[in-house]
């Protein structure tokens, strides 16, 4: 996931104002208030890539480590992420064992994953889904899709559609099977048809996840401000929605305003805390999901 540069070039202009911890930071704010953090995408696997080439050999992975840090940051859900023919290869006996191990502890998971390319061939996104949902019996499909990613100027009147097209088409892949995406806080500034492009992909989705990263919740450049469209949006179209923010380091991120990854756990937690107050009256709201499972744990430290 990444932060677009048009998105900078907005915040810029100001016109249109984003290895398991060793001692973990309990999911509380200052005093006993839980945290306003519901939710993470996990980007990777324990697979040993000497037997598939999609392994990344990454045991905070394995189901039992999952669900430990789940359980231990109060999650009530994961995104986690499915590869290409998911059925096939060992990730067909480790999806479904960590689905598995994080049903049994009451977490809801979600396939995540996504190309660029797919939203000009929506069958691939379906064929995605299908193997996704054959292999573990998921609770939701999340896609990361990104056609506007490192362009400045996007067409998005082209996109949109297209984009759109790619969410129909896994959705009759999925089912009864909720479709959710990741959607960037800008395409709630840029007009497309009669509305702007995140009004148009809204009637497509069963749930959103908010892209608003920045590593302050206050202010025209916060994550508040800059999720505040998107949000009343989504209320507005009765999708259930959860705000995105980032914890990799500011060279992944796109830069230091973008992340929390160079500042603290108390601070992703203040921050956060903030930001659920703001919303948590907004319907649909659902709480924070942290990007990413591994850049927040190298974060607790």
């Amino acid at each position: 996931m990444v932060v677009s540069a048009l998105a900078g070039a907005i915040v810029a202009g100001g016109s249109l104002i984003a290895a398991a911890p060793a001692v973990a930071v309990q999911n509380s704010t200052e005093g006993s208030a839980p945290s306003a953090i519901t939710s993470m995408w996990a980007w990777g696997n324990p697979i040993d890539p000497a037997t598939d080439a999609r392994g990344l050999g990454q045991p905070q992975f394995e189901p039992a480590a999952l669900v430990a840090f789940a359980q231990e940051h109060h999650l009530r859900s994961v995104y986690l992420s499915v590869p290409w023919a998911a059925n096939q290869g060992a990730f067909a006996t480790w999806l479904p064992e960590a689905v598995a191990a994080l049903h049994d502890a009451g977490i809801s998971v979600s396939a995540l994953g996504g190309d660029s390319g797919w939203t000009t061939q929506p069958s691939l996104a379906a064929q995605w889904v299908t193997d996704a949902l054959s292999t573990a019996p998921f609770d939701a499909v999340q896609f990361d899709v990104e056609p506007w990613a490192g362009i400045p100027n996007p067409d998005l009147a082209t996109i949109v559609p297209q984009y759109a097209a790619m969410l129909d088409a896994a959705r009759t892949a999925a089912g009864d099977v909720p479709i959710g995406a990741d959607l960037p806080w800008w395409l709630a500034a840029h007009p497309v048809g009669d509305g702007t492009a995140f009004d148009a992909l809204l009637p497509h989705l069963q749930s959103v996840a908010i892209v608003a990263f920045s590593d302050h919740a206050a202010g025209s450049d916060g994550i508040i401000a800059l999720a505040e469209p998107a949000a009343q949006a989504a209320a507005t179209a009765a999708v259930p929605f959860t705000i995105g923010v980032e914890t990799d380091t500011p060279a992944a991120a796109g830069g230091a305003q973008y992340t929390f990854g160079d500042d603290s756990p108390v601070a992703l937690e203040t921050e956060t805390a903030l930001v659920r107050s703001h919303f948590s009256t907004t319907a649909g709201y659902g709480g924070v999901t942290v990007e990413h499972l591994l850049a927040w744990q190298t974060l607790l430290g």
